[in-house]
């Protein structure tokens, strides 16, 4: 490939990256659609140039002043896009760091190319990078230190752990779990221990990388320390979501979910494309193959594989599984198409192979080409549904429909997550009052149809079968999973964006 070729090569790829991670950021239109990132957004809102407590620390304080201090004018609308600019810039960012990622792994510019062709358009990245959230922000801290790990495993050199602890303490300074995300470290360490077994330079480079990430992070997020109490309140409130042993309605979809295999039907699917997540599956059990027979893999290989792997093993056992507590691995799946891709003799099939990988995430795209199905069901309910209508819908969702506050409707709010034989009166009354039923997402009746849910289960039957007596008038679903249905995935993956809205009338 000639120097002209390959300049217009990876200008290409550049355009694509920055095209997908930044092309319709206000997607929302201004409307509080992601909790997550209405939470950060609010606990910015409150904060003073002389007070910059955030009263807010399910997350650190980085991304909350990265985006307060970068925002002209502190409204909800500009520091919501804020937000999700910087988790753009950390989405293309980490692109960067997995293409030199590849180079070493595959010893290759052909191969680290395709992998990073493969990342632009993984579903699940594309999404990450449109949420004011911080899944960008891990999924570059890993992708850095996994760079940095390999580098530093062809030159031990203090350099490299020095901007590895800056990286990792910006992962800490976003949220406290991100100290696992130091995992390539530690597995260069040990890979350099078998190639010269002393203790010392162990323990130093392992103790050096813990305390300057602390230290970091602790300057990045100081109010860890300043109101200890209140972060250790929050941090315990956290694990017990976490580990199924606080209960709450958000959490109900995981009632008897197994460990690890949820993901492989529920997420993966899903955030890398059917195709990145099958041709995965396949060298991942071929790479597995060639490991158990011993045969030979480049140790830059084998850090980025176990980094992945290891945190797989810790969050795939949490009772919660959402889709964003998985992201920072969600180059797995491309890193292992491309391991296949590699053993492949003929190119016109690696182009092949290729083709078809891409296209749930070009299909994913249309996404972001779409307006918003909430602004587009609330702006058909304000032209076709008469005034002062009752109307039942759901409470517990994300938030309501952004209808237009002159239309005067009745709306009822149930809230489906108490109902039970004692509640049941009362839905049956509201059922009788109205002339509308709205399902607003998949949230309530995809998470109760089991027999713990025996009323909300016949309720949602019956609506859907007609015997409620209402009819489906409209919906509005706008699939974004190429072959597949995104109701059918973990909730957050559709419910924050895509929900699926139904409009049900009394026959």
């Amino acid at each position: 490939m000639s120097s002209k070729i390959r300049f217009w090569v990876y200008f290409f790829v550049f355009v694509l990256a920055v095209f997908t991670r930044f092309w319709n950021l206000n997607w929302s239109q201004g409307y509080p659609f992601h909790p997550d990132e209405n939470n950060m957004v609010n606990s910015i809102l409150q904060l003073t140039s002389n007070n910059l407590n955030p009263r807010f620390f399910a997350y650190g304080q980085f991304p909350l002043y990265l985006a307060y201090f970068t925002t002209p004018q502190h409204t909800f609308i500009s520091i919501s896009l804020t937000l999700r600019f910087w988790s753009a810039v950390f989405s293309c960012l980490s692109l960067m760091f997995f293409y030199l990622i590849g180079k070493k792994v595959f010893d290759s510019d052909f191969f680290s190319l395709i992998f990073v062709l493969l990342l632009i358009f993984t579903p699940g990245l594309i999404q990450s990078a449109h949420f004011g959230t911080t899944e960008s922000i891990l999924i570059f801290v890993f992708s850095a230190n996994i760079f940095l790990s390999l580098k530093f495993f062809d030159h031990p050199k203090f350099k490299f752990i020095l901007f590895g602890s800056l990286i990792s303490g910006i992962g800490l300074a976003t949220k406290i779990s991100a100290l696992i995300l130091t995992l390539p470290f530690f597995l260069c360490f040990i890979f350099l221990f078998f190639k010269k077994p002393k203790f010392l330079p162990f323990l130093s480079r392992s103790f050096i990388l813990i305390f300057l990430t602390f230290l970091v992070g602790l300057c990045l997020s100081p109010f860890n320390l300043i109101k200890y109490s209140d972060f250790i309140t929050s941090i315990e409130y956290e694990i017990n979501i976490a580990n199924g042993s606080l209960p709450i309605f958000y959490t109900r979809q995981f009632i008897n979910t197994a460990p690890y295999l949820f993901h492989f039907y529920r997420i993966f699917p899903y955030t890398n494309g059917i195709f990145i997540f099958s041709f995965g599956i396949i060298g991942l059990l071929f790479s597995l193959y060639r490991l158990i027979n011993k045969q030979k893999f480049n140790p830059y290989f084998l850090i980025t594989f176990f980094s992945g792997l290891i945190y797989f093993v810790y969050h795939g056992q949490l009772f919660v599984k959402w889709t964003r507590f998985i992201a920072p691995i969600f180059f797995i799946f491309p890193l292992m198409s491309v391991y296949l891709f590699s053993t492949l003799k003929s190119k016109v099939s690696i182009y092949f192979f290729l083709l078809l990988s891409l296209l749930p995430g070009i299909y994913f795209m249309k996404t972001y080409f779409n307006t918003d199905s909430r602004i587009l069901a609330s702006n058909w309910i304000n032209q076709n549904i008469p005034q002062h209508s009752t109307i039942l819908s759901e409470s517990g969702n994300v938030t309501s429909l952004p209808l237009d506050n002159s239309a005067d409707f009745n709306l009822i709010d149930f809230d489906f997550y108490r109902l039970n034989s004692h509640t049941k009166p009362t839905l049956d009354q509201s059922i009788a009052a109205s002339q509308y039923i709205f399902v607003p997402s998949r949230r309530v009746f995809k998470n109760q149809t089991n027999s713990a849910f025996p009323e909300s289960q016949n309720y949602y039957q019956s609506l859907f079968s007609g015997q409620l007596k209402f009819s489906l008038i409209k919906d509005f679903n706008f699939n974004n999973s190429l072959f597949l249905n995104s109701e059918n995935a973990e909730e957050t993956w559709s419910v924050f964006d895509n929900p699926v809205i139904r409009i049900y009338q009394k026959k």
